[in-house]
């Protein structure tokens, strides 16, 4: 299972395991259960502190539990974890081998007091795929609270393994968590995001603790790019420096390969994003994690103090604001699209595309990303039928060509999506209108992939900065907004070509006009 140069590293992590792990693992006679006995073999093999036993009872096979000796930890995999989620495999055995997770203490304390109120158990089941490159960031943080308290169990489930689990329980979006069999919550979430919404008492011990910090020289909304590079910029001027972020990484979280950055030849989003994070932390920054703002009130009078209202109720004070706030995918607008997100309607081709194997889907959008989309969900689901709003695909030409030499795809220009229909459960197939003859057409298909572009996270800025027509937040030539005091950068901006690399030089140009306007304002 593993190659010569994996068992080495594995090895070498495997060196900080403090306390005894075992590996339980409950089998059948599927070819899956034996590679993911030799795979537990192989590793095994590797320490003398990790043990391999193959009588264990859960009824859902193959699956394996990761517990300290003579204990019964509440971390299983019901998948053979390779790909994106050996990480995943890798920090579950570490950690509950004792080794330290890099995580806040704060947070720690908060998964150790974690009970319901009921008593119960808190029992997550997470249904992943292992191309996904957004399901390892839940299932790590799953994992990391079941080591941590006892009354808290994961198991991570890879869906192409239970397509009869798949199939009853309509998933079809990865990762998608239940918590004691009840629907939780779908798409990438990271820790703090998780324990929010089951610790009911967070919101307010998270206001109470943020707004009573001190005002910053130059406080950032938004973790992306943009955002990154301006903490980094303005705390090298050696000044008061927060950001303030719902995710830190922003899109790049939910992009799989990043081959334009130039000095990096080829990345991948979420590898990248936690470098961004990495690169923050390394400077006297005070990151503020998923927190999600709800409003700006600039400074009354010049050198005075903006508010950054956050959702949860605190409020946190700035000399400058620098706005980094991203953009997100955009919505068709059609009926069915909301009713059927994650039930047929997805936005991540990576992710999402396993789960459509031998089946039909649509991808909607003919610019660069929905022809990519449509190559690459070809090699896996039964057909693609990509629709293009304009006359013509607007996507690279090499790109157009690969499409078009692919047995199983169908495309349709001219073509204007006008609803996605389903069962009351799921998607079942898509309306489409042909814009030069007017007729409306009808597709059986099970999934819809929406690839139209982005739309700027600036709604809450309305009335307190200006904004194009599109939302984008109005900049000049130094980052500067309508407001004095106010800084904008990135994606969320008039700036053309939302490019990663464009956005970080915009972040920096930000922080260096922010703190060229501290010195020149003094401070009241």
């Amino acid at each position: 299972m593993l190659d010569a140069a994996i068992r080495t590293q594995l090895k070498t992590y495997l060196e900080r395991i403090a306390q005894p792990v075992e590996l339980v693992a409950s089998l059948d006679d599927r070819p899956e259960s034996a590679q993911m006995r030799e795979l537990l073999e192989e590793i095994a093999a590797l320490s003398d502190k990790v043990s391999a036993r193959f009588d264990g009872t859960v009824e859902r096979r193959p699956s394996f539990q990761i517990t300290r000796a003579g204990e019964d930890m509440g971390v299983r995999f019901a998948a053979i974890p390779m790909g994106h989620e050996f990480t995943s495999l890798v920090l579950a055995l570490l950690q509950a081998g004792g080794h330290p997770p890099k995580v806040d203490a704060e947070l720690i304390e908060q998964i150790r007091a974690l009970r319901t109120d009921d008593g119960r158990d808190l029992v997550f089941e997470t249904w992943m795929s292992l191309t996904c490159h957004n399901c390892p960031d839940v299932v790590q943080a799953l994992n990391l609270m079941a080591v941590l308290n006892p009354r808290i169990r994961h198991v991570a489930i890879d869906g192409g393994l239970f397509r009869q689990e798949v199939e009853q329980r309509q998933i079809m979006a990865v990762p998608t968590v239940f918590l004691n069999g009840q629907p939780f919550g779908s798409g990438r979430m990271e820790l703090a995001e998780i324990l929010a919404k089951v610790d009911t008492g967070a919101a307010a011990r998270d206001a109470a603790r943020l707004g009573a910090k001190a005002p910053f020289d130059v406080l950032i909304v938004g973790g992306g790019p943009a955002g990154a590079a301006a903490a980094v910029y303005a705390a090298r001027k050696g000044i008061r420096t927060g950001i303030v972020a719902e995710r830190f990484g922003g899109q790049t979280l939910d992009t799989l390969g990043i081959e334009n950055f130039v000095s990096v030849p080829y990345t991948e989003g979420p590898k990248f994003a936690a470098a961004l994070e990495a690169h923050v932390r390394a400077y006297d920054v005070d990151v503020m994690n998923g927190q999600r703002v709800a409003a700006l009130e600039p400074a009354a009078q010049p050198g005075g103090l903006a508010t950054v209202r956050l959702a949860n109720g605190a409020e946190l004070k700035g000399r400058t604001v620098i706005l980094a706030t991203g953009a997100r995918w955009r919505s068709l607008g059609v009926p069915g699209e909301e009713q059927y997100k994650t039930k047929g309607v997805a936005y991540c081709p990576h992710c999402d595309g396993p789960l459509f194997k031998g089946k039909k889907v649509a991808v909607v959008g003919g610019g660069n990303s929905g022809v990519e989309a449509a190559i690459d969900l070809a090699g896996v689901v039964e057909h693609v039928t990509l629709l293009e709003f304009a006359d013509q695909l607007k996507a690279d030409a090499v790109l157009v060509n690969k499409l078009k030499s692919l047995p199983n795809v169908t495309i349709h220009v001219n073509a204007q999506t006008t609803e996605i229909t389903g069962d009351g459960q799921k998607v079942d197939g898509l309306i489409y209108k042909d814009r030069a003859s007017g007729i409306e057409h009808r597709i059986e298909l099970a999934g819809v992939f929406v690839q139209i572009g982005l739309v700027p996270n600036t709604e809450w800025l309305k009335g307190t900065v200006e904004l194009s027509r599109w939302g984008e937040i109005v900049v000049d030539a130094k980052g500067a907004t309508s407001a004095p005091g106010i800084f904008a950068a990135g994606d969320a901006t008039t700036v053309p070509y939302k490019q990663i690399i464009i956005a970080a030089g915009d972040g920096a140009k930000a922080a260096l006009s922010a703190f060229d306007h501290l010195i020149r304002t003094p401070a009241r």
